[in-house]
């Protein structure tokens, strides 16, 4: 089941809001230096949090149910007009996955793309008022070599998020 190319075929990304995960969190989490397949994510450390908390520049960005639902349209715009198949998408509170074919593109497109359109979308919407992003900085790009490998992603999107959230 090995893609025979040394190209993915689909990418799975996710885009996180703006301090929601920060390093030393509970929920553990990768950093520049521990992000190769295979390497532990790095443990809990409250110290780490504290000093990454005091190091952020605003809020925390949750988004509402108006906010999600923008950003879902936005993210399946992206997609429709640059012809990129979208295989699933779910915008979550502070995060969102999106399972996307590669046609040959680097995963630093399509985190882009989404990123710069959700919010472009939210501040055409009247929900985004800053002039700053509700982004993290970088994502997570995970290079899905089969059917097999998009499967588990789909199944993972759709059903391992928690309870549906309430639309507007």
């Amino acid at each position: 089941m090995w893609n025979d190319t040394d190209e993915p075929i689909a990418y799975f990304i996710t885009i996180r809001t703006y301090g929601t995960w920060l390093h030393g969190d509970s929920k553990t989490s990768v950093d520049r230096h521990n992000n190769k397949y295979g390497t532990a994510r790095i443990p809990p450390s409250p110290a780490w949090q504290k000093h990454n908390r005091q190091e952020m520049t605003g809020e925390p960005v949750y988004l509402n149910a108006k906010q999600r639902a923008v950003v879902r349209l936005a993210i399946n715009e992206v997609c429709a007009k640059r012809n990129w198949a979208d295989y699933v998408i779910n915008v979550r509170t502070n995060h969102a996955h999106i399972v996307v074919a590669s046609h040959g593109r680097p995963s630093s497109v399509f985190l882009n793309a989404f990123e710069s359109n959700a919010t472009r979308a939210m501040r055409e919407a009247g929900l985004w008022p800053y002039p700053y992003s509700p982004w993290a900085d970088k994502g997570s790009q995970r290079k899905l070599w089969n059917d097999a490998d998009i499967a588990r992603s789909k199944h993972y999107v759709d059903n391992e998020q928690g309870e549906d959230l309430p639309e507007e």
